[in-house]
């Protein structure tokens, strides 16, 4: 008896992403191709300067690609609307928002923008999502809260509140445990790594915590300077992958522990 095929959210093929300035190419990293499937946690890794933000914006339609295929729901990304992607694709992304003076309900509820009408009007059903997206992030007690009163954890929780709310098939996020201590950045990803299989969402992050990523993650992507990796965290360690991130006579990955060291 063959396994059943899972459902493919999210592709790239043969991927270059980068900016185009005056009309040339600027290439931050290219020959990027993976596969997602729903309801996995998949984190995104690489050195500072590597393209993680860049890949992570490309795939969201935020900037265009210089070269390859991205597919949203095995459809081309270019054949969405504005309006399509948004039911498609939610974003958490690292910039601060103009948004704190909201309370964490409000903030919630913009995740509702793409299915309203033109007043912005909450049916019962949107606010039943945003309840829901507010108790599995455990922020309800905080929906009258101000943004800026919160804690950066408590903020990161509200942000991705708001992209459940967005009750989209897919949820990118840019380094959602930045500014956090090692517990809230644990907390942050158990959290992630549940919705994923609760929900069946696809949550694609980037991260600078890899060893927590390789612990917690379905598959992960590897960006290096010579190449990219895809596949599960232990295929990536069998094959030695993490070794290429870091200077060898500098820092090393222990197979073993799974974890990255100083040498002395």
């Amino acid at each position: 008896m063959t396994s059943e095929r899972k459902h493919i959210a999210l592709g790239a093929k043969e991927l270059t992403v980068g900016y185009f300035r005056k009309k040339k190419a600027d290439v931050v990293a290219s020959n990027i191709s993976f596969l997602l499937d729903e309801g996995e946690l998949i984190a995104l890794v690489g050195t500072n300067g590597i393209g993680k933000s860049t890949l992570l914006r490309t795939i969201s339609g935020m900037q265009p690609l210089i070269e390859g295929a991205i597919q949203l729901n095995e459809k081309d990304l270019h054949s969405y609307t504005a309006l399509q992607l948004a039911n498609y694709l939610s974003v958490v992304l690292t910039e601060t928002p103009a948004s704190k003076n909201l309370t964490v309900l409000e903030l919630v509820s913009l995740g509702r923008q793409p299915y309203t009408n033109w007043m912005g009007s909450l049916s019962e059903t949107d606010k039943k999502i945003v309840t829901l997206a507010l108790e599995a992030t455990n922020t309800e007690d905080l929906s009258d809260n101000k943004c800026f009163e919160l804690s950066d954890g408590q903020l990161q929780r509200v942000y991705i509140a708001r992209a459940l709310a967005q009750d989209t098939p897919i949820i990118i996020l840019d380094e959602p445990t930045t500014h956090l201590d090692l517990f809230h950045r644990a907390s942050i990803l158990k959290l992630l790594k549940n919705l994923a299989a609760k929900t069946k969402k696809t949550i694609l992050f980037s991260t600078h915590e890899i060893d927590l990523a390789i612990q917690l993650s379905d598959k992960m992507i590897v960006l290096t300077p010579e190449s990219t990796y895809f596949d599960t965290p232990k295929k990536l360690i069998k094959a030695g992958r993490f070794d290429a991130l870091f200077p060898k006579e500098m820092i090393h990955f222990d197979p073993e522990t799974r974890r990255f060291t100083i040498k002395d």
